[in-house]
């Protein structure tokens, strides 16, 4: 049987909630990382601090009830790229919670236009790219790996680079294969079944119920190579596409 929406109070109390929940910890952690501005590696954790506390509360407030399956394999295997399927705006919420301890996210610029939540995701020392600008992101990428190598840090990434509508995989971005390339990190896949069906594009309708995460094995990088990226590309996305079903 389909999910049924929240009725339209309901919804704006649960729009009350959790915005007041956002703001109310988004304004502690940007005053943290304001005194913490020369010290991108502290504010990566006030960031992950942040996350682990606003993103299970978002998630509940939806109506979403998360069932993990292989949940120990995000730790089992750090510092590590960590890439995610893209169908919702609960996706961020389950990502911000569920990344360990030093990961360091990529996210598109428009982020900073969220209220309260752009601004932390800006000064926890996250990545914002200009998909718009090659040039500008493939830069932004290179800085990218030389900090995540220099403070042992994880990387989180939406490989899609948007969201999609049905929950099918749409066409891989190149960036998570470079940043695999130039840092030699593993590669672990997570999937996040259902979610547009639990929070749906771009609408603020809820219809609780469970959603699944995924927890995937990792890839192992070493071998990678630029002449052959297309191919490690399509290796990540068949896996994923194959645990989606």
């Amino acid at each position: 049987m389909p999910a049924k929406k929240v009725n339209l109070i309901s919804l704006c109390l649960r729009f009350v909630i959790g915005f007041s929940w956002l703001s109310f910890w988004s304004l502690i952690a940007i005053g943290l990382m304001i005194l913490c501005l020369p010290f991108r590696n502290l504010r990566i954790r006030l960031g992950n601090l942040t996350g682990k506390i606003v993103g299970p509360v978002i998630t509940r407030i939806t109506g979403t009830k998360l069932i993990y399956s292989n949940r120990s394999k995000i730790n089992e295997t750090r510092p590590a790229i960590y890439v995610m399927n893209h169908a919702s705006s609960l996706d961020i919420f389950v990502a911000i919670a569920l990344c360990p301890y030093g990961g360091c996210g990529v996210g598109k610029k428009e982020m900073i236009k969220v209220p309260f939540f752009g601004i932390v995701y800006w000064l926890s020392g996250h990545l914002l790219i200009d998909r718009g600008n090659t040039e500008k992101a493939i830069n932004s990428m290179d800085k990218l790996s030389k900090v995540v190598k220099k403070n042992n840090l994880s990387i989180w990434i939406w490989p899609e680079g948007t969201r999609n509508k049905d929950g099918n995989l749409l066409p891989f971005k190149k960036g998570f294969a470079h940043l695999a390339i130039s840092t030699q990190l593993p590669i672990v896949p997570i999937i996040l079944h259902d979610a547009h069906k639990r929070w749906p594009s771009k609408t603020m309708d809820f219809y609780p119920g469970e959603a699944r995460v995924d927890i995937l094995d990792a890839i192992n990088t070493d071998s990678w190579k630029k002449e052959t990226i297309n191919d490690h590309i399509r290796e990540v996305k068949d896996i994923m596409t194959e645990a989606l079903v």
